[in-house]
């Protein structure tokens, strides 16, 4: 798996973790039952916030490896099923089948313009990349509302804000008040409850909004394969440690879990899998500051550096192939490092001009054709 691929993996499934969860005195509940702490907790009503995840995953034995990864930045919502403003970072770095891992970029991603940081370089997708993107997302969205608007997307935010956290987590304990970001929380510590998590998001997987929401990130897993992923999980896990702060209107400030798998048939695979996981949310529904990049080159630089053909991106857009299928392709696009143009130069200037003002598919298609 490239460095780019992984990374964009990655963003993406924290792209669509704030998509779902779209205020109060603070004391915390050092004293109540954590049972009853742990019903009433939520991911809804979540507008904006500061986001700070990191994930370690460290394999040990053969084909071991290690990875830390982060993703850290602000994100707005704009209200009326819109996309929410954003400028996240991502820094990916460790071991992965042998091969080293060192990733740092990012995206901001504005109501009518988005940046994409490469190798600490800014890109500004340009109007037309933007305008499919941007389709591809109200598409997603509409999948799931039969009126054809963008309410999808809130409909699948409702549902997964409606998800039982109580039944993820067995052996409660309340540990008293801890402070989160400025926040006084409830700390509920407990473990994981696997046959919950699973019921949990199969109900998701089948709901329809939700359905075409998860569908944008590639394949969703069918309840046969979640299934199946119980049975596994449930031979392996060897420890799975999971807390939840919970703030005093409800809303979930911080979720920490810590996991251990021991595969029953180890094979030529890793004998112990240990994951650290850790996702915390500042300034929840605080007004938050996205700004535009002061300095950007033009995302056809990135393109022609990576050797990816814009033609095919917006096809796999557009022919609903998902947002897993285009980083997929994104990722062995940049696995074949820098592009080749035998026109040289000149079809490079003729190309840069030419993609600054197309405005339809079959534009950039006689666009694409000045590199070959």
């Amino acid at each position: 798996m490239s460095r780019l691929r992984f990374a964009l993996a990655l963003a993406a499934l924290v792209a669509l973790s704030t998509a779902l969860i779209a205020c109060g005195e603070e004391s915390g509940n050092s004293d109540e039952n954590p049972k009853a702490v742990a019903e009433k907790a939520t991911l809804s009503g979540i507008e904006s916030a500061d986001v700070e995840l990191t994930l370690e995953i460290k394999a040990s034995g053969k084909e071991g490896g290690d990875l830390e990864a982060s993703v850290t930045g602000p994100f707005q919502g704009e209200g009326g099923g819109a996309n929410p403003q954003l400028d996240m970072d991502v820094e990916v770095s460790g071991k992965i089948d042998g091969d080293d891992v060192d990733f740092d970029g990012g995206l901001v991603l504005l109501p009518n313009s988005a940046y994409v940081n490469y190798e600490g370089t800014e890109y500004e997708v340009d109007p037309t990349t933007f305008s499919f993107v941007e389709s591809a997302l109200n598409q997603a969205q509409q999948q799931g509302n039969g009126e054809g608007n963008s309410a999808g997307a809130t409909a699948c935010q409702e549902a997964a804000a409606d998800v039982d956290l109580a039944s993820f987590i067995g052996n409660l304990e309340n540990e008293g008040s801890v402070d989160v970001g400025g926040t006084a929380t409830t700390k509920l510590s407990g473990d994981l409850d696997l046959s919950g998590a699973i019921d949990s998001l199969t109900e998701l997987t089948e709901d329809p909004a939700c359905s075409a929401q998860l569908g944008a990130t590639g394949a969703v897993p069918s309840p046969a394969e979640l299934a199946e992923a119980e049975g596994e999980l449930g031979k392996s896990l060897k420890t799975a440690h999971l807390e939840l702060y919970v703030g005093d209107d409800d809303i979930v400030r911080r979720i920490v879990a810590e996991l251990a798998i021991e595969p029953k048939d180890k094979g030529d695979g890793p004998s112990r899998v240990d994951v650290n996981f850790d996702l915390t949310l500042n300034g929840v529904n605080e007004e938050q500051e996205i700004s535009t990049p002061e300095t950007a080159k033009p995302l056809t630089d990135l393109f022609l550096k990576l050797g990816i053909n814009p033609l095919e991106l917006a096809g796999a857009l557009q022919g609903g192939e998902g947002l897993g299928g285009v980083l997929e392709g994104l990722g062995d696009a940049a696995a074949g490092g820098e592009a080749s143009s035998p026109s040289g130069d000149g079809g490079r200037q003729a190309y840069l001009k030419c993609i600054g003002e197309v405005t339809t598919a079959a534009g950039l298609q006689k666009c694409t054709a000045l590199l070959n």
